[in-house]
């Protein structure tokens, strides 16, 4: 049975800021991933940040990434890739299977940075070849280099819808109309101006009333909602394509966090249940601390922050870091993630952390 002093699940972009937290200060770090290549979300993102220099505005994601990966390196954090966590048990046990073998790992301290999974959307025809989540299509033109059809009709305005589209596009693709059943675009509208000027159509109030097809996506028929969400008879609209991309929302991975047996809050505007944690990021069980999309979703920014502050708090715990020395980097990292919880974008979700760290007081 390997050992280490801290073991973080999860190398995308809150496990590898935690990472370089950690071992910065001197800790022995483990961080396991069930992928190949470490990074998680940000070898997809090739857009630049938005926000402010300390978030790395204008830092196109995947250089992000490799910076991330390079610090690892230099700090010697033990990255263990192909290595899928499947258990989590008492006395900080993890099981996981690499190389088709069992192996477990004991550590003083663990992260769950597991991040999240995209939802799907119910339709006829939402099982043909060819409706797909948009990360997957994300995927598949940025990492992969292969464009997952011609013809692309996006369901979702948020970020990630308007993102992709724009992205989908740049790799060849014509996206014929993005959807959206809310009255107005989820994302930043200056997003959604970049997918207009490009003529992309934008159809808000409609949803997916049919998939055309045999074998494979051939067409789309689109339907008008009505201020109740039903479907209005006589506003349906058919497109020519091969692809459906949905960009509905994420939900936490929190599998992990639920078999070690942590305290869960349900909060919609966090993707569902989620861990209750303290300001440390340390759940109800002692030494079992979270980060990123697994405590709710949110932009990698978010993410990488959360990641930070969970490095720091557990390193401190482990004695690396005087509590004096902690409280300032703590106050450093909050302050950057109050920022990045402020506008009208962000105030939804500051509310929401804040309610799942008063269950945290509340159950104390």
């Amino acid at each position: 049975m390997k050992t280490t002093e801290m073991a973080i699940i999860g190398a995308g972009p809150a496990g590898l800021s935690c990472a370089v937290e950690a071992a910065r200060a001197g800790a022995k770090v483990t961080v396991l991933d069930e992928n190949l290549k470490p990074g998680g979300q940000l070898f997809k993102q090739i857009h630049k940040f938005f926000g402010s220099r300390e978030h790395r505005a204008g830092t196109r994601g995947f250089r992000i990434g490799q910076q991330l990966l390079d610090e690892t390196e230099k700090l010697g954090v033990e990255v263990l890739l192909n290595s899928t966590v499947y258990g989590l048990y008492e006395d900080r046990l993890i099981a996981y299977i690499k190389d088709g073998r069992d192996h477990t790992l004991k550590a003083e301290k663990i992260v769950i940075a597991t991040g999240a999974s995209e939802n799907a959307l119910a339709f006829p025809g939402c099982t043909l070849p060819g409706v797909m989540g948009a990360g997957a299509a994300q995927t598949m033109i940025n990492v992969n280099r292969v464009l997952p059809g011609e013809k692309v009709v996006m369901v979702g305005s948020g970020n990630v819808g308007l993102i992709v589209s724009y992205q989908l596009m740049q790799a060849g693709a014509d996206v014929v109309a993005l959807i959206e059943a809310a009255p107005k675009i989820g994302g930043y509208g200056v997003h959604a101006a970049k997918i207009r000027r490009a003529g992309v159509p934008i159809f808000a109030s409609t949803t997916i009333k049919e998939v055309l097809g045999e074998e494979r996506v051939e067409g789309v028929i689109t339907v008008e909602l009505d201020e109740k969400w039903k479907q209005v008879n006589g506003t349906e609209r058919q497109f020519e394509a091969d692809t459906v991309c949905l960009a509905v929302g994420l939900s936490p991975l929190t599998e992990l966090a639920w078999m070690a047996g942590c305290e869960f809050a349900f909060i919609p505007a966090l993707g569902g249940h989620v861990p209750i944690h303290d300001r440390n990021m340390e759940t109800t069980l002692p030494g079992i601390y979270v980060a990123g999309d697994v405590t709710g979703v949110e932009e990698a920014s978010s993410a990488m922050e959360e990641g930070r502050l969970a490095g720091v708090a557990a390193a401190e715990s482990l004695g690396y870091i005087d509590a004096q020395k902690a409280e300032e980097l703590k106050k450093e990292i909050w302050g950057r993630l109050d920022a990045l919880r402020t506008g009208p974008f962000g105030e939804g979700r500051r509310a929401a952390k804040f309610k799942q760290l008063s269950s945290r007081r509340l159950m104390a």
